[in-house]
């Protein structure tokens, strides 16, 4: 389910991420651990994530997904093993909440670029997902809250 999408302006984001391209069957595998390197990144060098986790897609194709995992930060981390220093750049974007577990954004997703093209914006290549509620918030994968992010060509 998703609730109302509006546009909104995005601010500069510093981020601490790992990239990754993998086949779009695995990304339930390295999802999990990558997550968990980054946090664990972080903690070793004192600095705590400023937000929830999130995914940047950078390109997806419907086999690939080329993308980075990670968390806000507040000032720039040092690179270590695979986690770098990155950015979500200021965008004007749709943004919406999806309320439900986490297959339903294959759906979920259509949606909303449905809803970008009959508003008269044009989508950008990439996405990002905020994973605001989830598992290590509730059992119940109905209480999960994933917000979308589609930045706008136009």
């Amino acid at each position: 389910m998703l609730d109302e999408p509006r546009i909104v302006e995005t601010e500069r984001q510093e981020t601490a991420v790992i990239r990754l391209t993998v086949p779009r069957a695995e990304i339930q595998k390295v999802m999990g651990p990558a997550i968990a390197e980054v946090l664990g990144a972080l903690a070793a060098q004192g600095v705590a994530p400023a937000g929830p986790v999130f995914s940047h897609h950078v390109r997806m194709s419907p086999d690939v997904f080329d993308f980075e995992v990670g968390v806000p930060v507040a000032a720039p981390v040092k690179p270590v093993g695979r986690v770098q220093a990155s950015e979500l750049a200021a965008a004007k974007v749709a943004r919406t909440v999806y309320r439900g577990p986490y297959e339903g954004l294959a759906t979920a997703w259509p949606e909303l670029t449905a809803w970008i093209e009959a508003a008269g914006h044009r989508p950008a290549a990439n996405l990002w997902e905020v994973y605001a509620a989830g598992p290590e918030s509730s059992p119940d994968p109905a209480s999960w809250r994933t917000e979308l992010n589609r930045p706008l060509l136009d």
